[in-house]
């Protein structure tokens, strides 16, 4: 098995799937039927990827398991999902503010990867990629749309901005498995990545008249670890409700 790619697939599989996890508990709940419609579509897309990256993953490993094992047969620490998108949806603010800080940095990556020497994880990375664009702009849209809105909406999503960043510093911080892959063609550097996202981020942020918040503060990089199987307990409770069906009824089908 090439542990190092098992392990990066599992990073990238386990991202989409908690936060698309997440984002559908929005499904209903939403403050617009459209909006509404539209984060549980960004939630599917988000699904989808999982389900391939996670496939391929399994096919990597060659013990058997597939997607569905490697989704609900495994324990929080195993998990190698970023931080961020575990974080309780708190308000609809909080969750765009999530959204889009991701969605620029999943963008970047998958540009990156969509090059990959692996052609698996090109083909993975060139159809997410299509997805993921809408999803920027989407998202862009909004915190523009919030930020320079009532004085409470400006005030709710700067302070949401401000939140959800304590949480990026992971987006960019190379381990031994992120310089493996970048230096074998198959991933990219992350550092590599801060910036055209701070670019990015930038913009949008000025455009909704909202304070870039500084990429010096100390809690830029205060929490990481998740894509080392260190987790807030907000994961573990995201997988009791994900995982509760398949472990009470194994080998269950439809």
């Amino acid at each position: 098995m090439d542990k190092p790619l098992f392990e990066y697939l599992l990073r990238l599989g386990d991202t989409t799937l908690i936060l698309s996890q997440r984002l559908s508990e929005w499904c209903g709940h939403g403050p617009a039927l459209e909006e509404d419609l539209a984060l549980t579509n960004t939630a599917l897309d988000l699904l989808g990827q999982a389900r391939m990256w996670l496939t391929l993953a399994g096919e990597v490993e060659g013990a058997g398991r597939d997607e569905d094992a490697l989704a609900y047969f495994r324990h929080a620490h195993e998990f190698r999902n970023l931080i961020l998108v575990e974080r309780p949806n708190g308000h609809y603010g909080d969750t765009l503010a999530r959204q889009f800080l991701f969605d620029v940095w999943h963008y970047f990556l998958l540009q990156r990867l969509a090059q990959s020497a692996d052609e698996r994880v090109a083909a993975i990375a060139a159809k997410s990629l299509k997805e993921v664009t809408y999803h920027v702009r989407r998202s862009s849209d909004l915190v523009v749309r919030l930020g320079d809105g009532t004085a409470q909406s400006h005030q709710r999503m700067q302070d949401a901005v401000d939140d959800a960043w304590r949480h990026t510093g992971e987006l960019f911080n190379d381990d031994e498995i992120d310089r493996d892959m970048a230096a074998r063609g198959i991933g990219c550097e992350l550092a590599a990545l801060c910036e055209p996202w701070l670019a990015h981020v930038r913009e949008v942020l000025a455009e909704a008249t909202l304070k870039l918040p500084d990429l010096a503060e100390a809690g830029h990089a205060a929490h990481q670890g998740g894509r080392q199987g260190r987790h807030t307990e907000a994961l573990s409770y995201v997988l009791a409700e994900m995982q509760s069906l398949p472990r009470a009824y194994p080998g269950a089908v439809w």
